[in-house]
């Protein structure tokens, strides 16, 4: 989800109608073959704020004491300006944008950060899939629309998209998950036992792989099937809600 697309419908002088239609979402612009521009930020702090709108992210921890971002951006614009992108880290906040203004545009950006091992990691992202790897520290990540993707990571976790689906995968050690889209799946598996995992999905499924543990289970779906393979009794420490309002809720055995 790396860019939109705007198209208005307008009179233009002689009374001609020009009109198209309007779309926002997924953009055709190719980032992958852009020019790759790098930059680093002086960065001190225990916390880290990324603000980015139009713009894929993929953020990883690294041994470095500064903040180190690479960018591409593609796109098009009819009658307009763009794309043009800019960055800057003021007061543990990094601000990324890619704009177009025009009649009809088309542009995205993909930006990979490294940010100091340690630090505790919250993504706003306005359009765009984020993918994390790696944090050992927190993560608090929210798309307004596109995919949220989190592997390898042992921090407590609050994964949000309002239009996309959510993913915790690979070595995934998290003691605290909590899971929410608006209008797509969730699926979470552990590699260890957690202490608790909340998931929330206003319409698509959820499915949750856990290791093997007895779990205090709260699994519901208001318009879906509902099943649960493990071990289960109310009052365990290990603490599993999911709940969604139009889709399957799967809670199994990982192993």
């Amino acid at each position: 989800m790396a860019g939109r697309r705007r198209i208005r419908t307008f009179l233009v002088s002689g009374g001609v109608l020009v009109g198209a239609l309007g779309v926002v979402g997924c953009g055709s612009a190719e980032v992958d073959g852009a020019p790759v521009e790098k930059k680093s930020f002086a960065f001190s702090g225990d916390s880290l704020t990324v603000d980015a709108d139009d713009s894929e992210l993929e953020i990883v921890p690294a041994d470095i004491e500064d903040v180190r971002v690479s960018r591409q951006v593609d796109g098009w614009v009819f009658m307009g300006d763009g794309p043009s992108a800019s960055w800057k880290l003021e007061d543990g906040r990094l601000v990324l944008r890619v704009e177009c203004d025009g009649l009809a545009s088309d542009c995205g950006g993909l930006h990979r950060i490294q940010v100091p091992r340690g630090v505790a990691v919250t993504v706003e992202d306005d359009n765009g899939k984020v993918t994390a790897e790696g944090f050992e520290s927190d993560l608090r990540i929210r798309s307004d629309n596109g995919s949220v993707v989190v592997r390898d990571s042992s921090g407590a976790l609050d994964l949000t998209s309002d239009n996309g689906e959510v993913v915790v995968e690979g070595r995934t050690t998290s003691e605290r998950v909590a899971a929410r889209s608006d209008n797509g799946s969730v699926r979470i598996a552990l590699a260890s036992v957690p202490a608790r995992v909340d998931a929330v999905s206003d319409n698509g499924e959820i499915d949750i792989a856990l290791p093997d543990a007895t779990y205090d289970v709260d699994a519901r779906s208001d318009n879906g099937s509902v099943r649960v393979d493990v071990p289960t009794r109310e009052g365990s420490a290990h603490v599993v809600a999911a709940r969604s309002d139009n889709g399957e809720v799967v809670v199994r055995s990982a192993n």
